[in-house]
């Protein structure tokens, strides 16, 4: 009887060690699929937009296609028809979308 009650303990403490288990094996493909590609493009897009410079062609976020004129701090001064300026962010500048458009960001 005591032996049967110490077998049935023991089965209790491995189905939490497995459960355990799980729940960790959960966290690390969560982490490999869902937050380190995440901080990745974060740190791309911060990359590139760091190194924005004069007479490229960009797109921003919302889709407006323009050529980099004036670059102060954080405001970048788009030329998108013939004398026709608009003022953006620097962050509201897509690489994804210019990428997509244009191939490498290296391109000027």
């Amino acid at each position: 009887m005591i032996f049967d009650t110490l077998l049935l303990q023991a089965d209790a403490g491995g189905a939490g060690m497995s459960q355990l288990l799980i729940i960790g094996a959960m966290f690390v493909v969560f982490y490999f699929f869902l937050i380190r590609p995440q901080s990745k493009r974060q740190k791309e897009q911060k990359n590139f937009s760091e190194s924005l410079d004069k007479g490229q062609e960009v797109v921003t976020a919302s889709g407006i296609i323009g050529k980099i004129t004036k670059m102060e701090d954080e405001i970048v001064t788009l030329e998108v028809g013939t004398k026709v300026y608009i003022r953006v962010t620097r962050n509201a500048i897509s690489k994804e979308m210019t990428d997509a458009l244009f191939g490498s960001s290296d391109k000027k």
